[in-house]
């Protein structure tokens, strides 16, 4: 990756550090201005987001690494253990809601209403509307999955402060006190959905997938663009692994050519593919024209 792309991931990771920094200061501030179990269980999700954005640092860092000869392929996919330990820093925080929720069933307590406890909490999740789509958008364009999954975290985080804020308001002026830890319940439920998700999607990452439908369209086009130079492309493999991809074909071309000629057409290839596809290592093996028999052209 160049160094400009990895500076601006550098400093999206740094801000998301600093961002959860704030983000929890205000929600602790709010869970005990306003006792509220829910706004508690808020906080505590916070704490893996800061946690989440020290070791996306870190993998953001790591992974940018050029390959070496313990990993000749590179480091890229240090991103997936980073959106994996959130994953189960997620859960660890949705099953202490839930063991804060039973305690406040077993013990109600009233909440009063502190106007501005809970207009900390709604800073709060202002800060974290900002936060996560400004990590989603680097990540999607610098094609990092560490910080899109950081910014989507953050972002269903704001969808559970609303449901926080609006569980503690009604137990306040509904004088029902199990509101609270109601609402906190069903905050714990959409942790566990949120970290089975990242889990998930993380896992199927570390499994090679192959590139997306946009990209294989794109890399359609690069092939097509030297399509005069060969005469057949076959058993196209592609893989992903962070912002790397990986592309390896079988090229068939004339028997007349010299390998000079050969490499300099594959050498063109390359180019076109590289020009349309960045981060892209592509690896062609080039066989005679015999091979072409019987042989269907890729199609994508």
């Amino acid at each position: 990756m160049n160094t400009a792309a990895q500076h601006q991931k550098s400093r999206a990771a740094l801000i998301a550090l600093l961002g959860g920094v704030l983000v929890l200061t205000l929600k602790l501030l709010g869970a005990w201005l306003t006792g509220s179990v829910g706004v508690l269980s808020d906080a505590l999700e916070s704490i893996v987001n800061v946690a989440a954005a020290v070791f996306t640092a870190w993998a953001v860092a790591y992974a940018s690494r050029p390959p070496d000869e313990s990993h000749p392929y590179g480091h890229e996919k240090a991103e997936y253990l980073s959106s994996t330990l959130e994953a189960l820093l997620i859960g660890v925080a949705g099953a202490l809601t839930i063991s804060a929720a039973v305690t406040r069933f077993q013990h109600p307590q009233a909440l009063e209403f502190v106007p501005i406890g809970f207009a900390v909490t709604v800073i709060a999740s202002v800060v974290n509307v900002f936060l996560g789509r400004y990590l989603v958008g680097v990540g999607q364009r610098l094609r990092s999955p560490a910080l899109e999954a950081d910014g989507r975290h953050v972002l269903s985080d704001v969808y559970t402060s609303i449901g926080v804020i609006a569980g503690a308001l009604l137990a306040v002026f509904t004088g029902i006190a199990w509101l609270d830890p109601l609402l906190a319940l069903g905050v714990a439920g959409l942790l566990i959905v949120t970290a089975f998700r990242l889990l998930s999607n993380s896992v199927s990452a570390l499994l090679d997938p192959a590139l997306s439908a946009a990209d294989l369209h794109t890399l359609s086009l690069a092939l097509e663009s030297q399509r005069a130079s060969y005469l057949e492309v076959h058993d196209l493999r592609t893989r992903s692994a962070g912002a790397r991809r990986f592309v390896d074909f079988h090229l068939i071309l004339p028997d007349s050519l010299s390998v000079r000629d050969a490499h300099a057409r594959c050498d063109a290839l390359e180019d076109a593919i590289l020009a349309a596809l960045p981060e892209c290592s592509v690896t062609i093996h080039v066989e005679p024209e015999a091979f072409k028999q019987g042989l269907p052209d890729v199609r994508f």
